[in-house]
């Protein structure tokens, strides 16, 4: 008789571990666990130590930070994506990416059911279910918080302390959090209450700003066709870069967010997002763009770059208007070189100085000094036609 199997989405969380044995208790004979490491804050030892003692059969662990830096943190980042202003998606760029290889483990694996931890009410469940459909509509999706009878994180604690699994919750720090390298996401427990402050014990990568030091960090950052190519003057790949100015920005308290976000499930919900290393290569690519690009490129850019994140921010990566707006904006690359220093202080961000060779910013016309070359007279022929449309008869 062939045994019941199941590739799970494992994070080493407390969802993923009670899923564990959930599913053996619900006609899986077997759970074979896939742990993508995108900077997790569990160690790859660690999470197949946990898995196996949670009762997995297998734990399959894949190092995708280079991946995931390469094929979606770059194109992100050149596009300058942000959800509602608020939201630099972290969490968002690496569900296609695990539901990826998540297929590719159950095509390796001969099985035909995958399943994952996510929440009935979340995000990630779209994202992950509708990126294996794509991929392959053929598998099955096993979702255990959509049927299990645990209604709460409170009551995950108490089958999970039940079972003797291995978690590092307690009901007295009950948040839920996400970790990758391009930022962090804390939801739950105290922050639930729109009422309350966020509870000092929730910071994770981001000092408090009473806690900065009294002295700025300069960085300058270097881009190469709106790659970030090296830090303070020394070469490094983009996964140094960041992990660098993670620890810099996250030092003077840069990329905090306290947010009221719309979930693709049509509720809203408050979230606090940690990107010290995303907001600064953000701000600072956004600055230069400013120097060689014209008006109507950054403006129009400005349009994609809501739409690309509204996409990404919805599951729909493997689409083809997702292909078609990246190779807008990687045409809008072709110029973005040059070297951006940035002054980090008490959660501020300030641009000190720009060089590119590209810039189409002309100190002969816009300085109102002795070098000044631009033609004043021509001014009022300039106005009289940009009103003439607006005359009335």
């Amino acid at each position: 008789m062939n045994k019941k199997k199941i590739i799970l989405a494992y994070s080493g969380g407390l969802d993923t571990t009670c899923a564990i044995p959930w599913l053996k208790d619900n006609g899986y004979d077997e759970v074979i666990c896939f742990s993508a490491n995108l900077g997790s804050e569990f160690s790859p030892e660690d999470l197949e130590r946990r898995g196996i003692q949670t009762g997995a059969s297998k734990v399959i662990v894949k190092d995708l930070r280079e991946e995931l830096a390469r094929d979606y943190l770059i194109p992100g980042l050149k596009a300058n994506l942000i959800y509602e202003n608020k939201y630099l998606l972290a969490t968002a760029y690496g569900r296609p990416l695990i539901a990826k290889y998540l297929v590719e483990c159950a095509h390796a694996e001969g099985v035909n059911t995958v399943g994952h931890g996510c929440s009935a009410k979340g995000n990630d469940q779209v994202r992950l279910d509708v990126t294996v459909k794509m991929l392959d509509p053929a598998l099955k999706i096993v979702a255990p918080l959509r049927y299990w009878e645990l209604s709460s994180r409170e009551s995950e604690i108490e089958y999970a302390e039940k079972k003797k699994l291995p978690i590092k919750l307690s009901k007295e720090k009950i948040y839920s959090i996400d970790k990758n390298i391009w930022g962090i996401a804390v939801e739950c427990g105290a922050l639930e209450d729109l009422g309350n402050a966020t509870p000092e014990d929730s910071y994770v990568m981001c000092r408090r700003i009473e806690d900065t030091p009294d002295e700025p960090d300069y960085v300058s950052i270097e881009f190469l066709k709106g790659v970030p190519v090296a830090l303070n003057g020394k070469k490094m790949s983009f996964l140094e870069i960041t992990e660098n100015l993670n620890e810099i920005a996250g030092k003077h308290g840069i990329g905090r967010t306290d947010m009221i976000e719309d979930r693709i499930v049509g509720i809203k919900s408050r979230e606090i997002y940690e990107a010290p290393a995303g907001w600064t290569l953000i701000h600072a690519h956004k600055d230069l763009e400013s120097i060689v690009l014209d008006r109507e490129t950054l403006a129009f850019k400005e349009i994609v770059a809501l739409k690309y994140s509204q996409i990404l921010y919805q599951g729909l990566w493997y689409t083809r208007l997702r292909e078609s707006l990246a190779a807008f904006v990687e045409k809008t690359q072709e110029k973005v070189t040059g070297i951006v220093t940035v002054k980090l202080f008490k959660g501020n961000l300030i641009v000190t100085s720009r060089q590119t060779p590209y810039s189409m910013y002309k100190m002969n016309l816009a300085t109102y000094g002795d070098g000044d070359e631009y033609i004043r007279e021509n001014a009022e022929a300039f106005i009289d036609l940009y009103a003439m449309p607006f005359l009335e008869k």
